[in-house]
């Protein structure tokens, strides 16, 4: 059986925080990009981007049937959220949901992540 959307959320949430943690203890970049089928991470060595995938931090798809949507965005846009070496980032927030239940994760722009 596939996971409530609720606990799909805070392992995004996790992730996240992950990501921030590793910009922190790496002193370099770190983004998260979340798609309609799911979310990816990536370092910036200072002159580009790879894939990050040590870890936890391999690509991941969201369970079946659960929809994905960026807030403030086109419904098809992906979501990146980058944590610089300072942990901060810029405001984002994805919305998760499967039939009736929804749930948000947001990032404020002290990097802080929250599910709601």
């Amino acid at each position: 059986p596939r996971p409530p959307v609720g606990d799909e959320a805070e392992r995004f949430a996790a992730r996240l925080v992950r990501a921030r943690e590793e910009a922190l203890l790496t002193n370099r970049a770190v983004a998260v990009e979340a798609t309609a089928t799911g979310y990816a991470f990536s370092h910036f060595d200072g002159v580009q981007w790879s894939p990050l995938t040590d870890g936890p931090f391999g690509e991941e798809h969201w369970a079946e049937d659960t929809a994905a949507r960026p807030e403030g965005q086109p419904a098809d846009a992906p979501l990146r959220v980058v944590f610089d070496p300072t942990g901060v980032a810029d405001a984002a927030s994805l919305t998760l949901s499967r039939g009736p239940r929804a749930v948000s994760v947001a990032v404020d722009a002290a990097g802080e992540v929250r599910v709601r």
